[in-house]
Parts: structure tokens; C-alpha cells; sequence
């Protein structure tokens, strides 16, 4: 009845620490536990289904940790399970194969166990699963190139209109002005968007309404 007790307990300990650990989204972050003796895992219900897994659904082992491990990370990966089964402290940061073919970015880390005596007797840790926060720093990279391209073109093309010269050269004045004015190109071609913005006149918007409405 006490090994029952004790496991529950321990089930419990994992779990509430998916809830600390994840701030309010369990599901990406979990503990493990690796135990010296018999080799034996542990892991939380958020670990399990970083995997693929449902609770309870399977029991861990460390082939099957490694199957899960994403091909071109296994040897690099290599290392940290010698760690592991020796009881050391390690770090990682790789990629793992959940049961349905989808590739997770996870931050494994976790240090010895130790027992009363102090010695050590495992390891334990936990998993952080970064791939949304991973994704969304990558949109958020492309959509900010995106922009930055966008405003620097719209600059070429006023410079161009302006002054009637080919989009190489009116790149090249913005890339001198940056250079003059020590700011970045695409801040550069903002501030001079903004600053041109509604200040033509009336004889320009003329010329350009002309263009326009004659075009054939």
C-alpha cells in the first residue's frame, strides 16, 4: 500500500509541476525522471504528449526516447544520454518526433538525484516545447523584412519618380544617406516616407492626376 501511495504521490508531484513550471500551459513544459536502478523513466502527462503520446498510454524507456529523437540531431543527442544514464547534470537544446510525424523544438535539462546519503541515485528535469514561440519569432523576423523591403522600395520608387533615375541609382542614394545620416536603410526610408507623406503640390498632384487618367 506505501509503494502505491508513494507512486500516486509522485504522479501528482510531476503533474503539479507541469502547472508551475508551465504558468497556466501545462502542455509545454513537463518532468522527467530517470532512475539509476533498473533504469527506469518517469515522465509527466505534458512530456508524454510531446511525444504523441496519451497518459498513461505508454511507459518510457530510453529506446524509445531515442526513436523519438529527430534524425539529424540523434548523434549530437548521443552524448546527453550518457549523461543521462550516468546520473550527470546536462542541457540540450534539439528536436523530437512526436508519434504523428510533427517535429517539436525542445529544451531538455535536468541534474542529479540524489539519495539521503547523498548519493546519486538519477536524474531529473524537465522539457520545454519552444516550437510555437520558435514560429512566431520567425514570422515575426519575416514580416519585419517584409515591411522594411516594402518601405524601401516605396522610397526607390519617389526618388525614382522624382528624379528620374533607374531603381539602382535611387538605392544608391538611400544607401548614401544612411550612410551620411548613420541610421539603417530602412529606417532611413521611413523617416524620408514620412517626411515627403501629403507634401507635394498642387501642380505635381496635377500632373500626376493627368498621368494617371490619360493612360491608355
Amino acid at each position: 500500500m506505501s509503494d502505491l501511495v508513494s507512486d500516486a504521490a509522485e504522479r501528482h508531484e510531476l503533474g503539479a509541476a507541469d502547472l508551475v513550471l508551465g504558468l497556466g500551459e501545462p502542455q509545454r513544459v513537463g518532468r522527467f525522471r530517470f532512475f539509476l536502478d533498473g533504469q527506469r523513466w518517469e515522465w509527466s502527462d505534458a512530456v508524454a504528449r510531446m511525444h504523441g503520446y496519451a497518459p498513461g498510454e505508454v511507459e518510457p524507456t530510453t529506446e524509445l526516447l531515442r526513436r523519438h529523437k529527430h534524425p539529424d540531431d540523434r548523434e549530437r543527442v548521443a552524448a546527453v544520454f550518457d549523461d543521462v544514464l550516468e546520473g550527470k547534470p546536462f542541457s540540450s537544446r534539439h528536436r523530437i518526433v512526436d508519434t504523428s510525424g510533427r517535429t517539436h523544438c525542445v529544451i531538455v535539462a535536468g541534474d542529479r538525484m540524489l539519495d539521503d546519503t547523498g548519493t546519486p541515485i538519477g536524474t531529473s528535469g524537465f522539457y520545454v516545447d519552444v516550437t510555437d514561440s520558435l514560429h512566431t519569432d520567425i514570422t515575426n523576423v519575416l514580416e519585419a523584412v517584409a515591411d522594411a523591403r516594402a518601405r524601401i522600395e516605396q522610397a526607390k520608387g519617389v526618388l525614382m519618380a522624382a528624379y528620374g533615375i533607374t531603381a539602382e541609382r535611387a538605392f544608391d542614394v538611400l544607401v548614401w544617406r544612411s550612410q551620411e545620416t548613420n541610421l539603417k536603410v530602412r529606417d532611413l526610408a521611413a523617416r524620408f516616407l514620412d517626411a515627403v507623406a501629403g507634401k507635394s503640390s498642387p501642380e505635381t498632384r496635377s500632373r500626376i492626376d493627368q498621368a494617371l487618367l490619360t493612360l491608355e
